[in-house]
């Protein structure tokens, strides 16, 4: 099981914001597309750092209404953390527990090819396991 399986599910579709956009647009991105983050790239296509609704509510809690003026790449956590498409699910998900963040971008010599959510994550573990346990059902039926 690797990140190239859930991307393969989810599709190719990667929403991606400018360093120097604003939390504001940022915001609306977020709110437009319903996701709870949005990878920042440079202008070469790398990850800058990864924009997340806990960004939001720090920035917030510091700088008050001003922070929405604020670009993204004062508030972004950065660097970001990164996966790769043949990182196993697992290790992704053990990667989030212990960085404590929910969201990954998927990584290809050094361009993000997609991101990843600890629910896409999730989801795909417990398809796997409900599909071993009706293959097992199955098996033990037919005996």
């Amino acid at each position: 099981m690797t990140i190239a399986a859930i991307l393969g599910d989810k599709g190719a579709d990667l929403v991606s914001i400018s360093p120097d956009r604003t939390v504001a647009d940022a915001v609306a991105l977020l709110a437009e597309r319903r996701i709870g983050a949005v990878p920042a790239l440079d202008d070469n296509g790398m990850v800058a750092g990864v924009f997340s609704e806990r960004d939001v509510i720090r920035c917030l809690r510091e700088h008050g209404a001003a922070a929405l003026d604020h670009p993204v790449s004062a508030v972004m956590t950065a660097p970001a953390v990164t996966v790769a498409r043949d990182d196993s699910v697992l290790g992704a998900l053990s990667l989030m527990t212990r960085r404590r963040i929910r969201h990954l971008p998927v990584v290809e010599a050094g361009a993000v090819v997609g991101i990843v959510s600890i629910g896409d994550l999730v989801k795909y573990r417990i398809d796997r396991i409900e599909a071993e346990a009706r293959a097992m059902r199955d098996y033990i039926q037919q005996a």
